[in-house]
């Protein structure tokens, strides 16, 4: 599976998913819950150690990389995200089809998602730098062919972020899945192919400021 890796960048640290953040991933995850219409987080101590468990055993089959997202203005763990989906393609086609394949050290492709912060760092840029540290990871390290990124049609404000990153709007799955208001979810997705990641990746680092303007 891939190995774990801690991802730094200006202001954000991503940390492999451990239970030795719980108090902090309690603590962001209470400040705000109306900021969560859409998106389900985890509410008390008791839900947060299910759910890091279940990343951590999803971890440990080669389908994830799970990490914590650390603030480093405050030096406080602030939300979670996670490499998901894990696609590999590499060896002999598995059969009969529809058959999980046998997992290995690169993906071929991968989602980024289960992503949520607290909401004294939502709209900070906290968001932004993680996903531009996880494409980087995924592109220029595993060299995905594509990542995909989703969200509740509804969710106008995870969807701006995500097209604000330069992904691709590739359409909707309608009845998708299960929402977080327990409705039935219409789901967009998006891409980012290994094309596109070097005009997306120019573009990030820019509104980053880790490059100045021409």
């Amino acid at each position: 599976m891939p190995a774990l890796v801690t991802l730094s960048g200006r202001s954000v640290r991503l940390e492999p998913l451990s239970l030795a953040v719980i108090d902090d991933l309690v603590a962001a995850a209470s400040e705000d819950r109306s900021t969560y219409a859409f998106t389900r987080v985890p509410d008390g101590r008791d839900e947060m150690v299910s759910y890091v468990e279940a990343a951590m055993a999803e971890q440990a089959e080669g389908r994830c990389l799970p990490f914590a997202i650390r603030w480093l203005n405050t030096d406080r763990v602030v939300g979670a995200t996670r490499l998901m989906h894990l696609e590999y393609w590499q060896g002999p086609m598995p059969w009969p089809p529809g058959t999980r394949g046998a997992v290995g050290d690169i993906p071929s492709v991968a989602d980024i998602g289960y992503t949520w912060l607290g909401a004294s760092s939502q709209g900070t840029g906290v968001n932004r730098e993680s996903k531009f540290l996880m494409l980087s990871l995924a592109f220029e390290t595993w060299n995905v062919h594509r990542i995909t990124l989703k969200a509740d049609v509804r969710n106008t404000r995870s969807r701006a972020a995500i097209e604000a990153l330069g992904a691709h709007f590739d359409g909707v799955r309608r009845a998708d899945s299960r929402g977080a208001d327990n409705t039935v979810r219409d789901t967009a997705f998006y891409s980012i192919l290994s094309s596109e990641w070097p005009l997306v990746r120019e573009r990030l680092a820019l509104r980053l400021g880790l490059v100045e303007a021409a």
